[in-house]
């Protein structure tokens, strides 16, 4: 017999669910970064440590399988999303120890794998729980709710943790009442979801499901490494946004250091507005825009101007370094960097899904996005060591050298899309 609460209107948890998606994500690889500089950790520190936070997206495709295999995708969802709130239960309480640094790493690496989790389920979740028809209709609408997470995390909360430095002048209790709030947003997501999400019908462990055996995990992989091109389509991969990767991690660190020692001397609140709010806002938008931009002019005719969109801008740092200038300049440029990566990310994105072709289509574009955030990680490592070792300045201008390398991959990429297109 149906049950009252197999189906539900798509507009009453998809909003929800994708936005307790993209919060932890920023939360772990955004303002974790903002946090730690607040609370003293040295950048070589920081960079290092807060690069592992992207293992579990390197891997999560390894696991994947086991959220299938057990359970329904929707108590996945509510589990994660649990213990996602103890997390950070247990990175606000961390924050008034001795200890912060190791007790709230091991507690964002945690919510780290749990977060990867929640993306797999959520997304079979939302495979199950709308039809087709409605999986087209609403992916803008997640994606939407992702980002808005996004300018959430790395803006507003952000934002008051600086208000609340200010207000208290004590930085490790203004985070950890930032952390608990977070915790409080994840505990009431549990209490919702719990009451709103629908029973899906297909939603059961792959145990208790009838139907053809899947393809072995080996087979997935084999027919992945036998693409033609995958050599190119590999460097391609972990070297388009090596220079980006590099930068990213030392964004916040630079806005917030003194200008003693090169930084631009922003205040916490200043932070969450230029780069967590308006960065990121921008970024969605030039996301749009080349989306938008692709599909009226075709990938070959954009490729050369959103590559450059993505790169130029990265000289607006050596410039900040070099001048260190006012808050007012800050926003602009900070803005059309973030702007023009959101462009050429397009170019990045639309790629990897064009290239996921075949019966293991969905498999395939996983294992790329789990090679790209490898490619984000191993970056990481060096980039905190490098900036200490040779200053702002010279860091930013080895950012723009290693840019070199990916644009280079473009006349492949674009060959290999030709060739594709004509076959």
């Amino acid at each position: 017999m149906k049950g009252p609460s197999q189906r539900r209107n798509p507009w009453s948890f998809l909003p929800t669910l994708y936005f307790a998606e993209g919060l932890p994500y920023v939360l772990i690889n955004t303002v974790s970064v903002i946090l730690y500089k607040r609370m003293g950790i040295d950048n070589e520190r920081i960079a290092f440590w807060t690069s592992w936070l992207y293992l579990p997206w390197v891997v999560k495709m390894f696991w994947g399988p086991v959220v299938d295999m057990y359970s329904t995708k929707r108590m996945w969802v509510l589990s994660t999303q649990a213990v996602m709130s103890l997390c950070m239960f247990v990175v606000a309480f961390s924050l008034r120890t001795d200890s912060f640094f190791f007790l709230s790493l091991a507690a964002f690496c945690a919510a780290a794998f749990v977060s990867a989790t929640y993306d797999i389920a959520t997304d079979g979740f939302y495979m199950l729980a709308l039809t087709e028809r409605e999986q087209a209709v609403f992916v803008g609408l997640r994606a939407a709710f992702y980002r808005i997470a996004m300018i959430f995390g790395s803006g507003v909360l952000v934002y008051v943790a600086g208000i609340l430095e200010i207000s208290s002048g004590n930085i490790a209790w203004s985070w950890s009442r930032v952390m608990i709030l977070s915790a409080l947003l994840f505990g009431t997501a549990i209490v919702y979801h719990k009451f709103i999400l629908p029973f899906p019908v297909a939603d059961g462990s792959a145990k208790t499901r009838e139907g053809p055996v899947e393809a072995s995990f080996e087979e997935v992989i084999r027919s992945y490494f036998r693409q033609e091109r995958i050599g190119i389509m590999l460097v391609f991969i972990l070297f388009y946004r090596l220079g980006e990767a590099m930068l990213l991690k030392l964004v916040s660190p630079f806005l917030l250091d003194s200008a003693a020692v090169g930084g631009l001397g922003l205040e916490t609140k200043d932070v969450g507005l230029v780069y967590g709010t308006v960065g990121v806002l921008c970024l969605v938008l030039g996301g749009i825009l080349g989306g938008w931009l692709i599909s009226r002019f075709g990938f070959k005719r954009c490729v050369w101007p959103m590559v450059i969109a993505m790169h130029a801008p990265d000289l607006f740092f050596v410039y900040l370094a070099y001048t260190q200038p006012g808050l007012r300049l800050v926003y602009p440029l900070v803005a059309l960097e973030q702007f023009g990566y959101g462009m050429g990310f397009t170019v990045f994105t639309v790629y990897l899904m064009y290239s996921a072709q075949g019966r293991f289509k969905t498999s395939h574009y996983a294992i790329s996005t789990g090679i790209m955030a490898l490619g984000m990680m191993l970056p990481g490592f060096l980039s905190g060591w490098l900036q200490q070792t040779v200053g702002y300045k010279m860091f930013f201008i080895i950012v723009c050298i290693m840019t070199i390398p990916g644009i280079l991959t473009i006349p492949f990429i674009v060959k290999a899309y030709r060739e594709k297109s004509v076959s």
